[in-house]
């Protein structure tokens, strides 16, 4: 009986761990805006050797946008980068590379 009991808790957990485990992103559809700090983060390209990256604050509060920052600073380039098939051909023009924007949240 011992057995079976465990079996049935071990067989429950791996489906509750499997069904939690969702390897979609966890893309926010709509912010709360009772109170928070909604950040977008935006890399444009200058030149060939100028980045722009632009970081925009709007603070809610009470369903109010009570405020908004906007902050710019210039970053290098990291050059271009071309597609290529199997073979290692290029397949098309030269395009700016884009950086991987990472964002940590305490």
């Amino acid at each position: 009986m011992r057995k079976k009991i465990t079996l049935i808790f071990v067989l429950s957990s791996l489906t509750i761990f499997i069904i939690s485990c969702n390897n979609d992103k966890d893309n926010t559809k709509e912010i709360s805006k009772e109170g928070s700090v909604e950040s977008v983060i935006t890399v444009n390209h200058l030149s060939d050797s100028l980045d722009l990256v632009e970081t925009t604050y709007k603070i809610w509060s009470k369903n109010v946008m009570v405020n908004t920052f906007v902050h710019t600073d210039t970053i290098p380039s990291l050059g271009t980068t071309t597609d290529r098939d199997d073979d290692g051909n290029p397949t098309g023009m030269p395009y700016p590379k884009d950086y991987e924007v990472f964002i940590t949240v305490k």
